[in-house]
């Protein structure tokens, strides 16, 4: 980890790029020689990443890109492939989340208390687009083109698509994308719900997003999110005592008090970082 002559963390991994500037934190995948084709190590790193900015109470946002002129063309088969035993021990899901680290690397950014957005430009491929679902918004170029390639080799997406696809688009669009493989613009993929926003300019759209999230409370917002996580698929008696024990805990926070105060004297609230 290094502190740059601005100020702004950094942290390099493997090809995984963390800074922190802002109280947003970037992580970008960088290999754009391979179009950000991913190997293990970069696997088990954006796994990281994401632990790394759950534990930061500091952060406001998080902003998945990637660099060159791709978001991921996915796993690199031919690099994974030389480490057949570590291969195989990806698979091995953890006790606790019962993911395994394939999984992780898409799915770990939903426990992330800050918002998550992917910004998407260029190829998002196979495990490359099942990162960017785990975000909680995903803002594509107008040239961005996406895949569930798995379908080419034979294969399932299997890097947490079965739980983050499920909450954006319907069962037919998604068996019908994971069948084929085929290929899908950026205006098909809003169309079908698989991503927020399509634009020239897709990081402007992320950053205006994060200015109006930090206007806001960041244990609100960070409660936002967990309630959704935890209820979207619950009925009234598992989501209503979510809501209760959210909103008390919110009430109790000094940030409550900083928005209500602020409110009522019609300023702009400073808050404190998230409880």
């Amino acid at each position: 980890m290094m502190v740059n002559g601005d100020g702004i963390e950094e942290k390099r991994m493997s090809n995984i790029d963390y800074e922190v500037r802002d109280e947003v934190a970037y992580v970008r995948i960088n290999r754009p020689e391979k179009h950000n084709g991913l190997t293990l190590d970069m696997i088990d790193d954006l796994a990281k990443a994401a632990d790394r900015a759950k534990n930061d109470r500091s952060l406001r946002a998080v902003i998945l890109s990637g660099e060159g002129s791709s978001f991921s063309s996915g796993l690199d088969f031919a690099s994974a492939g030389k480490e057949q035993r570590r291969l195989l021990m990806n698979f091995v899901p953890k006790r606790i989340s019962a993911a395994n680290n394939f999984q992780a690397a898409g799915w770990a950014w939903r426990s992330v208390p800050a918002p998550v957005i992917a910004v998407v430009h260029g190829h998002c491929y196979g495990g490359g687009l099942q990162i960017a679902l785990g975000a909680d918004f995903r803002y594509a170029s107008s040239e961005a083109d996406f895949s569930i390639l798995e379908a080419k080799w034979g294969l399932i997406p299997d890097m947490s698509i079965s739980a983050s696809i499920a909450q954006l688009t319907t069962i037919d669009v998604a068996k019908r994308l994971t069948m084929t493989g085929e290929m899908f613009t950026a205006k098909q993929a809003l169309d079908w719900g698989i991503v927020t926003g399509v634009s020239a300019d897709p990081m402007k759209d992320a950053l205006e997003l994060v200015d109006k999230l930090k206007e806001r409370s960041p244990d609100a917002v960070a409660a936002s999110k967990a309630l959704f996580e935890n209820t979207w698929y619950s009925g009234s008696r598992l989501s209503f005592p979510v809501e209760q024990a959210l909103q008390l805990g919110l009430i109790r926070g000094k940030n409550h008090v900083i928005a209500r105060t602020a409110a009522a004297n019609k300023e702009k609230p400073v808050f404190i970082e998230r409880q």
